[in-house]
């Protein structure tokens, strides 16, 4: 079993975090983490195979939970979640050795495939020596999903489209528009509105008119209950 360590401030989030890894065959939960001090005090006493570290913590910043890891000689791999999109963050995770990145909001899915190709990746460094330069892109390989994949569309990205799903499942009945869910993902309105039709063509969400006290009504999409991106 795959020991895993959830780092998370906000308790509702970090109970879900929990859960999409326990749902994963082959991983456990061992403890979660609320500030960056309880993770590395978790990380002192208890083993731990993999960290999902939230970037954004009470006390520090989970690139600096990861940089202490490394400086005491801590080698548990490390998935970032964070809704930062900035490259200097990213660069920053990749420089201190993160192994993947999760941005929010994302489903179950999404996570699923983290763990799973984070698995085989294991897997695969227990088979045996890597003695080419075939089996080093092999080993790195297994970490990374090629980008629409799954029978995707061209144009439609894996990690997109869970964290567009992800705006939608969070709204409840509420709905939200191609525009509030392009700002909760920092995306363009055009690129949200591809994604929300491609949810509705696939009969994960449904459109509906969205009336105002003045002017055209705007097109609203609302989650299926129910509805998976994979």
């Amino acid at each position: 079993m795959i020991r895993t360590l959830v780092v998370e401030d906000d308790p509702v989030a970090a109970a879900a975090h929990a859960s999409y890894v326990g749902r994963v065959p082959g991983f456990t939960v061992v403890a979660s983490a609320a500030t960056g001090a309880d993770a590395l005090r978790v990380l002192a006493t208890t083993p731990v195979d993999l960290v999902l570290l939230d970037v954004h913590l009470p006390d520090t910043s989970g690139l600096e939970v990861l940089r202490r890891m490394r400086a005491t000689g801590d080698t548990a791999d490390v998935i970032m979640v964070t809704r930062a999109r900035d490259i200097a963050v990213v660069q920053a995770a990749v420089a201190f050795g993160a192994t993947q990145y999760l941005v929010k909001p994302f489903t179950f899915s999404a996570v699923r495939r983290k763990l799973e190709s984070y698995l085989g990746y294991r897997q695969r460094l227990g088979s045996g020596p890597v003695v080419a330069q075939d089996d080093v892109d092999e080993l790195f390989g297994t970490l990374r999903a090629p980008v629409g994949a799954g029978g995707l569309p061209k144009g439609v990205s894996r990690e997109s489209l869970d964290a567009v799903a992800g705006v939608l499942a969070g709204a409840g009945e509420g709905g939200r528009t191609a525009a509030e869910v392009a700002e909760a993902v920092g995306a363009s309105r055009v690129t949200a509105r591809r994604y929300l039709e491609y949810l509705v063509q696939t009969g994960l969400a449904e459109r509906d008119a969205r009336y105002g006290t003045a002017g055209r009504p705007q097109t609203e999409y609302r989650w299926r209950p129910g509805g998976t991106t994979g």
